[in-house]
């Protein structure tokens, strides 16, 4: 145990019970708060075990009561003691320490604190960016001292879980050449060869399938990623991934063994049962069904598309967008029947704002169907448009008429605000669901070529490889998402592992050969050189933390998170540099712009 001068701790606050009744301890921690109650002095003693209730009686000690006046919140203290039970009617059932306390034979202070601009006791009402700037106090918290602790075993399980699956953990460059693989990279200027730099990794992916090159078959690794990228609630600059690559592996090979490993991830750590095999859709029909490839499956209220129905119905708005080459696509909300009329004039707002030109609404009365547009519909049209909505009595029917592009993220939206109206969807509800056969390309029609939708490292499907050059856009990709409760935390494909698919590959997206062997000669000669088929995925394990703990932000599960405009508030970083430092690196600021500091 740790040792300050002669006194050696020998228990943590909260490993303290009934047990050690009778027991002289020595207890070393933080003042979580002090009472004075008619000449006797109580404090809480806090560490990352829990907390116990310390005693100073003046009959004790004249020298450890005096000390214990002067202790204040946050104090560092060393209690040595004799734990005892508490007197009955005194005992404390929400503490887990709350049968004894501990009477103090000896106080030392270690260390006192100067006024704190809060307290780890007030942090919940205190505005983020200044927990931010004092992450020490917020990190006090027992809740953080659990999401860490959590983390951790995560960790140990994942670890132990592949390990006996036979992979190897192997760590890969964290200085490395810059590859476009879609967001900006960090760059790193080189002082030995000036005007070249090395750029943090977005992700291992090159190495990893090198290591399949090199033979090792199963390779993991929690890798540090860096993307140069705007901020989101489940997303930073820098993240931890879950990294995996194996050889001679299927997809449907893959699936089971992630299935297994997450299993078993949330029955140790949750103790939560996962049930496998988990479903699939395919993109499109995740697309058709929700309106977005990263569904929440616990929310009902699928997208039904009434295009064919509408298309020569005497409502015009809905038969003539058809008519124009775009969709009629709706959702029943059951029992939305008594949303007010103000709530029915939110959505429609918050249709609008995502980009629908308006939201068709339709109330289900008894026998009355009261809607804007009820008087266009005939009631056969009316009568077979709510039975192909699956709409009972009670009901509230939703359209959006559009370009399918916009109906179906509209509807998605929809979805998830609906859900948090009517609380459809609980954090404790875990829904896994598997995205299959993406495109494998999508036209960029600023930059007029064909670009990966993935990256393109991803390999097609067999039996598309020969639409490649002929009909891009009808080529899948062997390439899957996992998602969580409408988010996505992991990622993968099955490779290219041939040369000539990768530089077919290359030729189409628009990379010129002269750039293609620049930038990925040595992956190229790794894949002339005996490359075995191969494939994998990589978590974002930050943000499956995030799920697993039902946090709303991914900055609670890393210690020390940047803000959404990618600054430290602890280390104000990122900072100006000295000339100096500049000169040998062989930079020169032309133009500097206005300093402003992290916010």
């Amino acid at each position: 145990m740790e040792t300050v001068g002669d006194l050696r701790r020998t228990h943590g606050c909260g490993e303290l019970c009934v047990d050690h009744i009778g027991e002289n301890v020595v207890l070393m921690g933080w003042v979580k708060r002090q009472r004075d109650h008619g000449g006797v002095i109580f404090f809480d003693l806090r560490d990352r075990t829990g907390i116990v209730q310390v005693v100073l009686s003046p009959d004790e000690s004249g020298d450890v009561f005096a000390k214990g006046e002067t202790a204040r919140a946050e104090y560092v203290v060393a209690v040595r003691g004799e734990v005892r039970r508490r007197p009955p009617g005194t005992e404390n059932p929400k503490m887990a320490t709350g049968e004894i306390e501990v009477v103090a034979k000896e106080l030392r202070i270690l260390n006192t604190v100067r006024s704190l601009p809060f307290y780890p006791d007030e942090a919940e009402s205190v505005d983020e960016a200044l927990r931010l700037r004092y992450r020490y106090l917020d990190l006090r918290r027992p809740k953080y001292w659990e999401i860490f602790a959590m983390r951790h075993r995560a960790a140990q399980e994942i670890r132990n879980f592949l390990t006996r699956k036979g992979f190897l953990e192997i760590e890969t460059p964290m200085l490395t050449r810059s590859t476009p693989e879609g967001a900006r990279d960090y760059l790193v200027p080189s002082r030995i060869y000036p005007g070249r730099f090395y750029a943090l990794p977005q992700s291992p992916q090159l190495f990893k399938q090198i290591l399949m090159v090199a033979g090792f078959e199963r390779y993991f690794q929690f890798a540090r990623c860096f993307r140069d990228e705007d901020l989101r609630a489940d997303r930073q600059p820098e993240f931890t991934q879950l990294d995996l690559e194996m050889s001679f592996i299927s997809e449907e090979e893959l699936f089971a063994l992630v299935e297994e490993m997450l299993a078993d991830l949330f029955s140790q750590v949750l103790e939560k049962n996962v049930k496998t095999p988990f479903p699939r859709l395919k993109y499109r029909e995740a697309l058709d069904r929700y309106g977005t490839d990263k569904p929440d499956t616990r929310i009902g209220m699928e997208i039904t598309n009434v295009s064919a129905l509408v298309a020569e119905s005497s409502c015009k708005i809905f038969a003539q967008t058809v008519q124009k080459g775009g969709v009629v696509k709706g959702i029943r909300v059951p029992e939305g029947a008594t949303f007010s009329r103000r709530v029915l004039d939110e959505l429609s707002r918050l249709a609008v704002d995502w980009g629908a030109r308006g939201l068709a609404w339709f109330v289900l009365g008894g026998e009355e169907v009261k809607s804007p547009l009820a008087k266009l519909f005939t009631a056969q049209e009316m009568e077979a448009l709510i039975t192909a909505m699956g709409g009972k009595p009670g009901d509230l029917l939703l359209f959006v008429a559009d370009k399918d592009e916009v109906a179906g993220p509209v509807l998605a939206n929809l979805r998830l605000e609906l859900a948090r109206r009517l609380q459809l969807a609980k954090p404790e509800d875990f829904s896994f669901v598997w995205i299959t056969e993406f495109p494998l390309l999508e036209y960029n029609e600023d930059e007029k070529r064909w670009e990966a939708v993935h990256h393109p490292f991803t390999a097609p499907y067999e039996e598309d490889i020969g639409f490649l050059e002929t009909a891009p856009e009808k080529v899948r990709a062997r390439a899957y998402d996992l998602i969580l409760n409408g988010t996505e935390i992991g990622g993968g494909s099955i490779r290219n592992y041939r040369r000539d698919l990768q530089e077919k590959i290359f030729r189409i997206i628009g990379l010129p050969e002269e750039e293609a062997q620049e930038k990925f000669g040595f992956l190229l000669e790794a894949l002339d050189c005996g490359a075995p088929p191969h494939g994998g995925i990589a978590f974002g394990f930050d943000r499956l933390l995030m799920l697993m703990l039902g946090r709303e932000t991914i900055r609670d599960v890393i210690a020390f998170p940047k803000t959404q405009s990618a600054t430290c508030l602890l280390t104000q970083a990122p900072a100006s540099v000295t000339p100096r430092q500049l000169e040998e690196l062989h930079i020169s600021i032309l133009e500097r712009a206005e300093q402003k500091s992290p916010r």
